[in-house]
């Protein structure tokens, strides 16, 4: 189950600071829903409508790298999110247990499954993984559209 380690309103800020969200979990049941949630809300406060394109891509995103950490990693992780302080940038952070980095797989439209690290490749302006003592750490970047003022 996730545990919200921090989640900072945007009123309780600096006009200048990221606004961000970060849970962690011990066990394999997460909440993936609850991190989807936690990006509407995130994005909400940064003045973006959740409901568009860059909204959904971003739930995208992280329901992809939550399901990967939860299917292939044993043992704890971690979600953290931040909006840029000029609302123009999402940065997703997701650590697992696990030291191998994610595999892409060659395109096959007849597998079922495996097709998340093309997607995310797509979808991500970057995408880059980093070994850990205990695990690795995956950060997606997504370009937003500046919000309407």
């Amino acid at each position: 189950m996730a545990t919200p380690l921090k989640n900072r309103a945007s009123e309780e800020q600096e006009p200048a600071a990221p606004l961000l969200y970060s849970a962690a979990w011990d066990t394999p049941d997460a909440s993936i829903a609850q991190a989807r949630a936690a990006v509407r809300m995130l994005l909400a406060q940064a003045g973006h409508d959740p409901g568009h394109r860059p909204g959904q891509d971003a739930q995208l995103i992280v329901t992809e790298l939550l399901t990967n950490a939860l299917r292939h990693a044993p043992g704890p992780g971690s979600l953290a999110l931040e909006v840029s302080p000029d609302a123009t940038l999402l940065r997703i952070t997701v650590r697992d247990s696990s030291p191998r980095p994610p595999e892409p797989l060659a395109h096959d439209p007849r597998r079922v499954g495996g097709h998340g690290m093309q997607l995310l490749s797509r979808l991500c302006d970057q995408l880059h993984t980093t070994a850990l003592e205990t695990g690795k750490q995956i950060v997606a970047h997504l370009r937003l559209r500046k919000p309407a003022d």
